[in-house]
């Protein structure tokens, strides 16, 4: 697959990125190579890159506990004396190995020790490959909300190689799949098209999907890196899906969300809500729901669970003034951002998801 070019980094693809890492190890003259996993990637993903890792600079292996739980500054203090212990210094490098998790911690943490330290972002789900390692956002969440402390800094470069998606469960597959059906939503119908008929779609088909939804988001990150525009339609589904995803965490009864489990409500619901302001027509709106609800299994609310996460809305990242801003379709490839709702339509939304 060809390369893409980001504002200052490119995203790899397969062997091209593996000959890009050995020729950027010698000719950057790193002192060490700290390589941050968790426990899932360092068992099913770290022999593989090792095996394609071509270097004769040491290298350490910092071990995270899988799960967004764990995506917090407890987590960085950790990994902060980890690397001071283990001898990193400014000419260091990280390579994040990993999901969405991996990406965004490893981000943060490498931009943060020494006052920022080069980090690669090498995806291994597919959220992470189509999402979390493209864009330069780094961040972690303070106690259960989401993405709350964090910087924009865009890594030295991305390699993303789809062998690794061999190692994902069916779930963690799906997860990715609701962020591609998102840059089609709010981008591209032509792409949105071709997820009618998901279960018809060869390997090739999915390499050339992943290859545009990076595309897609690079596209829209390299027009607005800091977020003060169209960059904002990238939050498509994820006002109340994020606010989902957060109360699933601090719930003991309920159990968690993966990413884009809880960002494929809310591209629904928030589809219900771009019709209802005549945004999209109802046939627009009944096809996303159906494509959507074909692929994730739905989710049981109660009222208290919607009253419980219409409060964790006030403390979107994306917010102005108090008010929730939310990103709206305006018709399906389109988008309207800074857009402001009531809580009763927020509660139509949620009873029509169950219908």
């Amino acid at each position: 697959m060809q390369t893409i070019q980001a504002n200052n980094y490119n995203v790899y693809f397969d062997t091209i990125g593996y000959d890009f890492l050995a020729s950027t190890l010698v000719s950057s003259n790193y002192s060490k190579i700290f390589i941050i996993v968790d426990e899932h990637t360092s068992q099913f993903c770290l022999p593989h890159l090792l095996n394609n890792l071509a270097t004769e600079i040491e290298i350490e292996i910092i071990e995270l506990e899988a799960g967004e739980i764990h995506k917090n500054i407890g987590t960085c203090n950790e990994v902060w004396g980890a690397l001071s212990e283990l001898g990193a210094d400014r000419k260091s490098i990280v390579l994040n190995l990993g999901g969405g998790v991996v990406s965004d911690l490893g981000g943060f943490v490498a931009c943060t020790f020494k006052r920022g330290i080069d980090f690669i972002n090498i995806p291994t789900t597919l959220l992470a490959m189509v999402d979390a390692s493209i864009g330069g956002k780094n961040g972690v969440d303070l106690d259960n909300l989401k993405n709350q402390i964090g910087i924009i800094r865009e890594p030295n470069a991305v390699i993303v190689d789809t062998a690794f998606l061999t190692t994902l469960s069916q779930n963690e597959m799906r997860s990715g799949l609701a962020e591609m059906l998102k840059h089609g939503l709010i981008y591209d119908k032509k792409y949105w098209n071709k997820f009618k008929n998901l279960k018809d779609l060869s390997t090739d088909d999915l390499n050339e999907l992943i290859h545009e939804s990076i595309q897609i988001k690079n596209t829209i990150v390299c027009e607005d890196l800091t977020e003060n525009g169209i960059r904002k339609s990238l939050n498509f589904g994820h006002t109340l899906g994020h606010a989902i995803e957060s109360y699933f965490l601090e719930n003991e009864e309920k159990t968690n969300l993966l990413h884009g489990e809880a960002i494929a409500i809310g591209m629904i619901l928030e589809s219900y809500i771009s019709r209802e302001k005549e945004l999209i027509t109802n046939e627009e709106y009944q096809e996303i729901k159906y494509i959507i609800n074909d692929i994730f299994e739905r989710v049981e609310f109660n009222k208290l669970d919607i009253d419980e996460i219409i409060k964790l809305l006030i403390f979107d990242k994306k917010n102005e003034f108090g008010k929730v801003q939310f990103a709206l379709l305006d018709g399906i490839g389109k988008i309207k951002i800074n857009q402001e709702t009531n809580n009763e339509l927020i509660i139509k939304a949620f009873n029509d998801y169950f219908i």
